[in-house]
């Protein structure tokens, strides 16, 4: 008996679920994959939440990129294998019922969406959580469009962030505010905004929390690298929103109380009002311009 030739549509079948068998296979060689792509460290966690965020997106982009594969799959496999061939005369069957395989296309997603809801909740829940006594508390106030940063446990502020005109240009970066906090520390952020919502995000963090005036929103972090990482405004706050930056320095805690200590000396003492708006400051350094001249 002669063995029969595989059918052109079964080698293209083949050829095709090789290809996205290799392809899923090559997923994860390069540490910057192994992150999803995520901002960051690729050798050390930059805080005590980065690990969990980022498993969980990735846990969630593999099981998307399995399941596109698997559809993507069928899709071709049944073009190529039950298409019209010229020998077929007439419409095939329009109707077919098939339970098990209708049973397994509605339990499948189900079981998928829960399982990806269970995980997102319980990262969220972590990340979330408040320690009653943590470390450092660092009250944050947005404002268009800059930032002021109040050091509550130490009693002392940074000088008021005033919006620099010179963003984008070379150098710019150092006119920035600039938040500091001690390494592997727990520190609450209180965040307030006193005219529109803003958005604190300090990107290599993989969080951001949104800012509602009146409203006091509250959440902790522990970093453990120390370095200096990129902040910015995530919600659209007017026209100059991309103008809304901030430096975050993560450093050792002799050089963190040493900066209070400088903060204590220069004579910024307590905390800036949370209702001192940008109208009342363009008011005020007008008043302070016009009484120079």
């Amino acid at each position: 008996m002669t063995p029969q030739k595989p059918h052109r549509g079964q080698l293209r079948a083949r050829t095709v679920l090789a290809s996205l068998f290799v392809t899923l296979s090559m997923v994860g060689c390069t540490p910057e994959q192994r992150r999803g792509f995520l901002p960051g460290d690729t050798a050390h966690e930059v805080t005590n939440h980065t690990g969990q965020i980022m498993n969980t997106w990735v846990a969630a982009w593999v099981t998307l990129l399995l399941v596109g594969a698997l559809v993507w799959g069928l899709i071709i496999w049944c073009v190529i294998a039950y298409r019209r061939h010229s020998t077929d005369k007439g419409f095939p069957v329009q109707l077919r019922y098939h339970v098990p395989l209708e049973m397994m296309f509605t339990l499948i997603p189900i079981v998928l969406i829960m399982s990806m809801f269970y995980f997102t909740h319980e990262t969220i829940s972590k990340t979330e959580a408040l320690d009653p006594n943590p470390d450092v508390t660092v009250q944050v106030v947005g404002k268009q469009w800059t930032w002021d940063f109040n050091y509550l446990d130490a009693g002392v502020h940074e000088p008021a962030g005033v919006q620099s005109a010179r963003t984008g240009l070379p150098g710019a970066e150092a006119e920035l505010p600039t938040l500091y906090l001690p390494v592997n520390k727990t520190v609450q952020f209180d965040l307030e905004s006193r005219d529109v919502i803003h958005s604190f995000w300090v990107v290599d963090f993989l969080y951001k929390r949104d800012m509602i005036p009146g409203h006091t929103q509250k959440f902790q972090v522990t970093p453990t690298k120390e370095g200096t990482y990129k902040g910015k405004c995530a919600e659209l706050c007017g026209a100059y929103h991309s103008d809304m930056l901030f430096n975050l320095k993560v450093v050792s805690q002799e050089e963190f109380d040493k900066h209070m200590e400088e903060l204590r000396a220069q004579g910024l003492t307590g905390a800036l009002d949370i209702d001192l708006n940008r109208n009342q400051e363009e008011w005020s350094m007008r008043k302070q311009e016009g009484a120079k001249k």
